[in-house]
């Protein structure tokens, strides 16, 4: 029996890819192939969740699906117990920068760190709370509640958490924000637990603010953030989380720096980041980096611009389009094949269908009709992508339901498309349908 979406999913799905965009609900109802590279992510994941660390490119053309299959780790994730942190880069957001872009990237992150309860973001105090309960828990197993021993036991606790922390860089300021945040739980100090979430997120411009406030003589920097975010993992497995995943899109926005120097130190900064998860310096913590063919390939401004990077990423002699490495720190994106867009675009008619509750309409014929207009454009070949061709169907849909009187043909044919058809009449075309077995 087939599952009949909830109409405020359907809505959100709807609405976001006609606006093209990724949807951050839902889906679970539209993801088409990408199975490969699903299961080796996922195989990431419980790496993650063992203690270890990952990293990895996701790599595609605009519009080939890199921020659909990066949200659909991200909802996987969340339900897995992992805390998930995401950003996209721009000009004031990078990996370093002389104007605390790194900082800034740090502050999305944080702002947008996600768990399941609270997956929209925002889930740092929630993680705190839950970290407070459960050492409390912890302490109440072997010390009545109200006993007056029961405050020093999980402080003592606490401390025993904190002392693991530590000898991680950065870790011994990060100990003492915990315990201030402990304190200001206890004594119901909302004003300091503020400042402690204040510092957490990076947002003390200076050591002299963040040690009259709180007694902490250490900032998070543009030097020091990356740093932060392993200390961050080791701290949520102490909370009862599974690890943290990091999530960065748009790492165009490094390959369009115009200052060489710049743009080399991004690259640095990347590096670092992939040296330590691969040689076992960071635990409990993944990346995902979503970015375009140039923004990797480019010899003059891109990733392999850097020699360091280029030498650790660059393919071996044996993969090819049709025999890829999925373990390899790069997952190219190819795109979706005709008869998976076309399963797509049943899904997504049916979607449309129960979201304004209505009979699906549009018959197998149509779906044929609709693709093999789309696949004659001029140039679809090479600059056709799964985000072109889902609006331009979820458009077509909205106007078969807005219209009934209409039919496919007539507004494919209204719409500039016969041009794409290539002159092609509507019989010569359904006579294709042979040719386009699903």
């Amino acid at each position: 029996m087939e599952t009949r979406v909830p109409k405020r999913i359907a809505s959100t799905i709807i609405n976001a890819l006609k606006g093209g965009v990724v949807p951050r609900v839902g889906l679970e109802y539209i993801t088409v192939g990408r199975a490969r590279e699903i299961d080796a992510i996922l195989h990431d994941i419980d790496i993650i969740a063992d203690g270890g660390a990952t990293f990895r490119f996701i790599v595609g053309k605009y519009g080939s699906g890199k921020s659909f299959l990066l949200q659909t780790m991200r909802n996987y994730a969340v339900a897995k117990g992992f805390v998930v942190m995401d950003a996209d880069l721009s000009p004031e957001r990078r990996f370093a920068g002389t104007k605390g872009q790194g900082l800034a990237t740090y502050r999305e992150l944080v702002r947008n760190m996600s768990v399941k309860s609270k997956p929209d973001g925002g889930a740092l105090p929630l993680i705190l709370e839950k970290w407070i309960s459960k050492v409390q828990s912890q302490a109440a197993q072997v010390c009545p509640v109200d006993s007056p021993a029961f405050d020093s036991m999980v402080e003592k606790q606490i401390y025993t958490v904190t002392g693991e922390l530590e000898g991680m860089v950065s870790g011994f300021a990060f100990a003492r924000a915990i315990v201030a945040y402990w304190r200001a739980y206890q004594e119901d100090n909302a004003a300091m637990k503020s400042n402690v979430l204040k510092w957490f997120r990076g947002e003390y411009a200076s050591k002299k603010e963040a040690k009259e406030e709180l007694s902490i003589n250490y900032i998070v920097t543009d030097e020091t953030w990356y740093d932060f975010l392993k200390v961050f993992a080791a701290f949520m497995v102490q909370a009862g989380y599974a690890g943290i995943l990091v999530m960065v899109d748009e790492l165009v926005n490094i390959f369009k720096i115009p200052n060489s120097i710049t743009r080399q130190n991004n690259y640095e900064k990347l590096l670092t980041m992939y040296n330590d998860t691969l040689q076992g310096k960071a635990a409990h913590i993944g990346f995902l980096m979503g970015c375009t063919p140039q923004c990797v390939e480019d010899r003059y401004k891109g990733i392999f611009s850097y020699e360091a990077l280029r030498s650790r990423l660059s393919e071996g002699h044996f993969a090819t389009e049709d025999t890829r490495d999925l373990s390899a720190p790069i997952i190219r994106l190819s795109m979706l094949s005709q008869e998976e867009m076309y399963v797509l675009l049943e899904k997504l008619r049916d979607i449309h269908a129960g979201l304004y509750d209505y009979p699906p309409t549009l018959t197998h014929e149509d779906l044929l009709y609709f693709l093999n207009v789309e696949y004659n454009r001029v140039g679809a070949n090479t600059h056709m992508t799964p985000r072109e061709i889902i609006r331009d169907f979820v458009e077509l849909v909205n106007i078969l339901y807005q219209n009934p009187q209409k039919t496919v043909a007539q507004i494919l044919g209204s719409n500039s498309f016969e041009m794409a058809m290539g002159g092609l009449s509507e019989e010569e075309i359904h006579s294709d349908f042979a040719e386009f077995e699903l």
